[in-house]
């Protein structure tokens, strides 16, 4: 038989479970045809003796989404086997946008993913309003990857209520946001998304539209979704890897609640972010059970869980800085990075910047380090090291020396010493990590 390709003696890894093996695959018409020992010939034959085969990466959780509308190959994902990108998470994304609300939105995906507003701002061409046309815009782009786009709850409250997007939604708020998410949907959405938790700010500083929603909010647009019969609902609980903050209003037990009697109620495919926080890593079991006894009585709940622990860059470049929080350092915070680290490196500003408390803020934040956290703090040279030892964190570093560990952090993110890159805040609870970056 004849092929369009044969990827020959690959370790095949197949996505089901099963061991890896060594096997051939065969595709014609851009469709696998055969995994196993093929015979024939093909119009293009890779030898891959040594090399993992796998189907290409579905990525549930990304924020290509003003990215997504310039790079039609959304890097760096492309480059790690990820074949279809899914954006629109947590609430935000730049679709449904009124024409004076663009920095608006650019605010929002700063302040939560630290993505630079200028970029954001210098590569959108702001195609569309409504999130059918966001969908077209992103249509007219060739691509090397899929994506597929969720409609993000703080940009349609902001379409609809404005300067009032932080406040509670009257009836006719969510009249107006309900037939935009129905249009939405029957445009082509895969869902829509909620962000929930207090730790997610604009660049300004304040709460995602949406944080606090009331559920008579949640409810109806579940309801749409139902109604709609299409989409998944993805969701960022709030509490989500502890309390930020000692912030209660809404806790991540109370969030479990209405997720799932919710999710019963409208039996609409949910998925919601599930973490593990160090105060008590098992937290995970009682969430757990309570998604299996709302799908036996007909919910459709998958928590998210990611493969590994993720980073939080921080540093000098980043919105996430520990320093930012010394009254000396704020000032210097509006110089350019060159003029910055100059000054940084001034011994006077630097022994006055270690000998200041932190500012106290309302709101805790995750660069905010303490004694805890400096053993989670990690340098992270040219050559990363995703597995990093105990040996390797701040807190070590700083007791081998002898040395405050707050002075260890500031001349590893100034470059001192061998530590001349990133240091990286690294939990070793399964679904918790957080990493910062220097110049």
């Amino acid at each position: 038989m004849t092929y369009d390709l044969i990827i020959r003696g690959g370790t095949v890894v197949d996505g089901t479970g099963a061991p890896a093996r060594t096997a051939d695959v065969a595709v014609i018409d851009g469709v696998i045809a055969e995994v196993g020992r093929v015979d024939g010939t093909a119009s293009r034959t890779v030898d891959a003796d040594g090399i993992t085969v796998t189907p290409g990466f579905v990525d549930v959780h990304t924020h290509f989404d003003g990215q997504a509308t310039w790079d039609p190959h959304l890097t760096p994902s492309c480059w790690h086997g990820v074949t279809t990108a899914i954006m629109g998470n947590c609430g935000i994304g730049f679709a449904p946008v009124r024409p004076d609300r663009h920095d608006w939105l650019v605010d929002l995906m700063e302040g939560v993913e630290d993505i630079p507003g200028s970029a954001l701002s210098e590569g959108i061409t702001w195609e569309w309003e409504s999130f059918g046309a966001y969908l077209e815009a992103l249509e007219r782009m060739p691509r090397a990857l899929d994506v597929g786009a969720q409609i993000p709850h703080a940009a349609v409250r902001g379409y609809v209520m404005g300067d009032r997007a932080h406040d509670t939604a009257t009836s006719m708020d969510l009249e107006a946001m309900s037939g935009i998410v129905a249009e939405g949907l029957r445009a082509g959405a895969l869902g829509m998304s909620f962000g929930r938790t207090a730790g997610h700010r604009s660049a300004s500083g304040e709460p995602v539209p949406g944080t606090y929603s009331e559920e008579n909010e949640l409810a109806a647009l579940m309801g749409v979704m139902a109604d709609v019969g299409s989409g998944v609902l993805q969701v960022v609980p709030a509490g989500v890897g502890g309390a930020i903050g000692g912030d209660q209003r809404h806790s991540i037990d109370a969030e479990i609640e209405w997720i799932t009697r919710l999710g019963k109620q409208y039996r609409i495919p949910l998925t919601f972010l599930a973490m593990v926080n160090e105060q008590d890593p098992h937290d995970w079991r009682q969430w757990f059970a309570a998604v299996h006894q709302a799908n036996a009585g007909g919910a459709a709940i998958r928590p998210q869980v990611a493969s590994r622990a993720f980073g939080m860059l921080m540093g000098h470049q980043s919105r996430m800085n520990p320093f930012r929080h010394r009254p000396t350092y704020r000032p210097l915070m509006e110089l350019p990075l060159a003029q910055r680290v100059q000054r940084l490196r001034d011994p006077e500003i630097r022994a006055r910047i270690l000998a200041e408390p932190p500012d106290p803020s309302p709101q805790l934040t995750a660069d905010q380090l303490n004694e805890h956290t400096f053993k989670r703090l990690y340098p992270l040279g040219e050559a990363l090291d995703y597995e990093p030892s105990r040996e390797d964190s701040i807190a070590a570093i700083a007791e081998r020396q002898r040395r405050d560990p707050w002075e260890v952090t500031y001349d590893v993110l100034l470059g001192a010493g061998d530590a001349n890159f990133c240091c990286c805040r690294y939990s070793t609870t399964p679904a918790t990590t957080t990493t910062i970056c220097t110049t």
